[in-house]
């Protein structure tokens, strides 16, 4: 999950809806969102299914942070429901749950990211403005787990990596890769560490770097494998050949 600056306040998409029903989650919710630039106003607080909906029906959500226990059923009903809504909404779960089960249903339902309740306010932050620049933020171990079930199919000598499809993550479409992209010895060895499970603050702890280097290479690699996240570049890489 990449950091860079938030958007500006003016261009904050809005109005927000935070679907958690722990009041101390909520208060933390809307903290970080707040220190990103948002106003009290923009702002919708559901502590279950109904009162989201209530909300969703009096306006439309321009962004969304759900919660997938939820005291009247189970959130994945309304992240397909808004997604069916609004295919451009984004939506972020901010969940407890890390079993693997849980967390595709949660992407095949339409959640555009997946993030620990668990990780720091930076973390989470993080994730929020990914999603706010149009990313699909997910944590690295949940990444990680993620890509245990996906199957990486060995290319015989000689012959070129096909594109990569998203396995199991819904109907996306392939993700196109440029055969002429290579990845540096130093691009590589961090993707190495991001597929071990590290954060971009322990990988420039790791390697003595800022942890604005990474974030830049990173970025680089994302655009060499054509992918816009952590487990697809995994994926690709390991694929290619890249890294193993």
């Amino acid at each position: 999950m990449i950091e860079s600056q938030p958007p500006a306040h003016d261009l904050l998409p809005a109005p927000v809806l935070i679907v958690e029903d722990e009041p101390l989650l909520q208060q933390r919710l809307g903290a970080l969102l707040r220190q990103l630039g948002y106003a009290d106003e923009a702002l919708c607080f559901a502590g279950s299914l109904a009162e989201a909906r209530a909300h969703l029906v009096n306006q439309p959500m321009a962004l969304a942070l759900v919660d997938l226990m939820l005291p009247d059923g189970n959130g994945l009903e309304l992240i397909a429901q808004m997604r069916a809504d609004n295919p451009e909404l984004g939506i972020l779960v901010v969940s407890a749950w890390s079993a693997e089960e849980a967390i595709l249903d949660a992407l095949r339902a339409g959640a555009t990211g997946y993030v620990l309740k668990e990780r720091d306010d930076i973390e989470v932050s993080m994730s929020i403005r990914s999603v706010l620049r149009g990313g699909a933020p997910i944590d690295p171990f949940i990444a990680r787990r993620i890509l245990e079930l996906l199957p990486i199919h060995a290319v015989p000598p000689g012959q070129q990596s096909p594109a990569p499809a998203t396995v199991g993550l819904g109907d996306a479409p392939a993700t196109a890769v440029n055969p002429g992209e290579t990845l540096t010895e130093r691009e590589a060895q961090i993707l190495r560490l991001v597929a071990d499970g590290l954060t971009n603050r322990e990988i420039a702890t790791q390697l003595c770097l800022s942890r604005y280097t990474v974030e830049s290479h990173i970025k680089r690699i994302y655009r060499k494998l054509a992918v816009s996240s952590r487990t697809m570049a995994i994926r690709v890489a390991r694929v290619r050949g890249m890294i193993q």
